[in-house]
């Protein structure tokens, strides 16, 4: 699935790896149920709730999608350690060359697994990537109930705020 990716770009929003309905449509979080456009809405990220096949108009915004590890899968449970340890690396250097303000990590797991931190909490991390910073946020997925669209727009939202300050 191609990254949704450009200069200038002021989050990057990275999903842990495609499910079967986006790697079929090649639209970022396009399974109905996942929580990533509302919460992306309602923290203010965007004008409107976009639809996945809107996704490229994320850029004009200064935001952009990518993934740490880019096989699709039903479930993330179905990678590997070693899938996101090296899925990791390869998200480090497309940092290193986008260099957006920050990186904002979709899934708690991944990026303890995927960075090698593993007492991560949601939030903004204490390491950088260079001049980027790193946030983790929960996974939006339907599947991850616990996180309702609200929390996940409130701590959307403390990224914005963070990010519209820099």
């Amino acid at each position: 699935m191609p990254d949704v990716t450009g200069p200038g770009l002021r989050v990057l929003f990275c999903g842990i790896n495609p499910g079967l309905w986006s790697g079929a449509t090649g639209h970022h979080f396009a399974r109905p149920g996942n929580r990533f456009w509302p919460a992306l809405y309602r923290a203010g990220f965007t004008p409107r709730q976009f639809r996945p096949d809107e996704q490229g108009e994320l850029l004009a915004l200064g935001l952009g999608i990518t993934n740490v590890v880019a096989r699709a899968t039903a479930k993330a449970d179905e990678l590997t350690a070693d899938e996101y340890r090296t899925g990791g690396l390869e998200l480090a250097e497309r940092v290193t060359r986008l260099r957006p303000r920050a990186l904002a990590v979709l899934g708690i797991g991944a990026y303890r697994t995927a960075f090698g931190h593993r007492h991560a909490a949601v939030g903004r991390q204490p390491d950088d990537l260079g001049d980027t910073q790193v946030w983790v946020l929960p996974n939006p997925s339907g599947l991850n109930a616990q996180w309702t669209t609200s929390r996940l727009a409130e701590v959307f939202r403390q990224l914005r705020e963070a990010t519209s300050q820099i």
